[in-house]
């Protein structure tokens, strides 16, 4: 990789770095307020960014990200786990204030619907408010959870 786009993307996402507590709110209001906590740290050598999560309620999985640049496609990928055996890829987008994450293509998992999360980071940095959509056909999205993250170190 060109070490120019390297220190480029590599500055790009240490907003991320640290650790935070997460919280989702439901639309239904079921299961409104599960929170959680994340953490964003390098893997050695600064490549990539993963993320591990725990979050304190038994519908909610647990699970670990691992986020890279995709240098063909010039953009961010989202390698996705999680505790309930899924795995998913996710194109990423980030601008230092706007995060997007989508699955609109087939990969690891069965594809039975198309997903997005669209979030953006305060003026500090030290807060995110995203939302996830989900859709069966591609085109009509509807609302799946809010999510929102706060800074902890």
């Amino acid at each position: 990789m060109e070490e120019e786009t390297r220190a480029r993307w590599t500055g790009e996402l240490e907003p991320f770095i640290g650790e935070w507590y997460m919280e989702a709110m439901f639309p239904s209001g079921g299961a409104s307020g599960v929170g959680g906590r994340t953490a964003f740290e390098w893997m050695p050598g600064r490549q990539f960014v993963v993320q591990r999560w725990e979050v304190k309620h038994p519908d909610a999985p647990d699970g670990i990200a691992v986020i890279g640049f995709d240098v063909l496609k010039q953009t961010y990928v989202q390698h996705y786990f999680d505790s309930r055996g899924v795995a998913r890829l996710y194109e990423m987008g980030f601008d230092g204030d706007a995060w997007t994450l989508s699955r609109t293509d087939p990969d690891f998992s069965p594809f039975d619907f198309y997903q997005r999360f669209t979030a953006t980071f305060s003026d500090d940095d030290r807060t995110i408010e995203g939302r996830w959509e989900i859709s069966h056909d591609g085109s009509v999205w509807q609302r799946d959870f809010d999510l929102r993250y706060r800074k902890l170190t």
